[in-house]
Order: C-alpha cells, then structure tokens, then sequence
C-alpha cells in the first residue's frame, strides 16, 4: 500500500490530499529515511510525521485496504 494511502487509513492523517503535501514536504520518514508518497509500506516499518511542533513515531503492525475507526487503531503502534 502507498504511504499517503497508509496514512489515511489508519488515520495518523485525516485526508489523503494532506498526507501526500506532507510527504512532499518531506516531513515524513520511514525507517530514518525521507519517503515519497509512493513508498510501499510493510509491516514491521517505523513511520515519522513531523506537522509543526507535533510528532508522531508509529511501527506499522497491519496494512489493510479499508479499516473502520476501530480496526485503523490496530494498524499501527505509537512509540515514544
């Protein structure tokens, strides 16, 4: 699954158009490394966003197509 994709439905950004700016604007990383918005993402995949002063650090634990708001929680992990 993409990354903008990846960040919509699990979420971590509410829409799709404003996680693929963010990748653009290369505040987001996977892996200590910049991602495009293609970037296929895998489980197991540790996912940056930087947004102002807010960051948010994920590893990827599922990748599904379409998750309603309680299965999007699962997707992934947050860590500090």
């Amino acid at each position: 699954m993409r990354l903008d994709k990846y960040l919509k439905v699990s979420r971590i950004i509410k829409r799709r158009t404003i996680a693929n700016e963010v990748c653009d604007a290369k505040h987001v990383t996977v892996n200590g490394k910049i991602a495009r918005a293609s970037y296929d993402v895998k489980i197991g995949d540790i996912i940056e966003v930087t947004m102002g002063s807010n960051v948010i650090k994920a590893e990827v634990l599922n990748v599904n197509e379409h998750a309603n708001k309680s299965d999007a929680v699962l997707m992934y992990k947050i860590i500090k």
